[in-house]
């Protein structure tokens, strides 16, 4: 057995037969205890998800992008599948959520609870699917590529051996515009095999946790300034929409963005929420925090807005280790 397989059987084990309840987790440090509050949409859905299924969770927090009336999503790692039902009942009837899982216990319990979920919705067809396979090899588990508004996942890639695979089928399964949109948590160092055997990431490093979204954008790039205004068309963002780190888009107010910036909008399923115009006055370099914050290093972001968690352990759990960062959004442009 090579490494990349010890690892995976490691994780099915510890998910899969160690794991009974949400509080049988050794270790809390990848949730973020102040981030802040889901919208009501979410808060609602949450109260319509069986017993069961929300017990048998073990990720951290909740991954609920903005405006998914309709998407079709795919959450890796979807485990007792929490996160796929309330993605299932903000998509609506017209929108369909497919949950990708490696470990046979969490497939088994996420596939029981289809129908009560369907009937709870009032759904007329089931819009929730449930596929056992590997993240790094979406294609292979009969995952279509080119298909999917929206990609989630929820401090899953974190566990993965082949964390680049894991990105190069996300983007392959994306429609152009689509958007990855995932949290996990990020070690300043690496952390050696002797630490692995548990299944949880201790001892004297230092972590960061973040939520990061990537768009898939067409090949050909704009350059031009763009003047866009937020209509207030967000469910639960009427007022404001918190897009990233470094940009909230008040309703009715126009505001300067790069064009990179611009595309996404574009071409995202967000288009239908602004108005953009190209700014023919480029007279200055833009100003607006984008640039400032536009990186891959979780720990660079952590010292601008927040700060990571230091020499967290096991032994900690049910308590916020020191100098825990919030968990805040990136938004970064997977390129076409």
């Amino acid at each position: 057995m090579n490494q990349a397989d010890s690892v995976q059987e490691q994780v099915k084990g510890y998910y899969g037969k160690r794991l009974k309840k949400s509080e049988d987790l050794q270790t809390n440090v990848t949730c973020s205890l102040t981030r802040p509050p889901s919208s009501k949409t979410v808060r609602e859905a949450m109260t319509l998800i069986h017993p069961e299924v929300s017990q048998r969770y073990f990720g951290c927090g909740l991954v609920v992008p903005e405006s998914l009336e309709g998407c079709h999503v795919l959450d890796l790692g979807s485990g007792s599948g929490r996160d796929c039902y309330v993605l299932s009942k903000l998509v609506g009837p017209l929108g369909h959520v497919t949950g990708v899982d490696m470990t046979d216990e969490q497939i088994q319990l996420s596939r029981k609870y289809v129908p009560y979920h369907q009937e709870k919705f009032g759904y007329k067809e089931a819009n929730t699917e449930f596929v056992q396979g590997y993240i790094e090899k979406l294609g292979e588990a009969g995952i279509p590529y080119n298909s999917f508004d929206l990609l989630i996942s929820n401090c899953v890639i974190c566990l993965c051996p082949d964390k680049k695979a894991v990105f190069e089928e996300a983007y392959r399964i994306l429609k152009e515009g689509g958007e990855v949109y995932f949290s996990d948590m990020y070690a300043s160092e690496p952390v050696n095999e002797e630490l692995k055997k548990d299944v949880v990431l201790w001892g004297d490093v230092q972590y960061a946790s973040g939520t990061y979204r990537f768009f898939k954008l067409p090949a050909v790039k704009s350059k031009s300034k763009c003047l866009v205004t937020y209509k207030g068309t967000v469910t639960d963002h009427e007022q404001e929409l918190h897009f990233d780190s470094a940009h909230i888009f008040k309703k009715d107010k126009a505001v300067e963005v790069d064009g990179e910036l611009a595309m996404v909008l574009k071409t995202s399923r967000f288009a239908s929420h602004f108005d953009i115009q190209i700014n023919e006055e480029e007279k200055e370099p833009l100003k607006d925090g984008y640039q400032q914050y536009c990186h891959l290093n979780p720990f660079l972001l952590a010292d601008k807005l927040g700060s990571s968690i230091q020499k967290c352990s096991k032994a900690q759990k049910g308590s916020l280790c020191k100098n825990q960062e919030e968990e805040k959004k990136e938004s970064t442009v997977v390129e076409g």
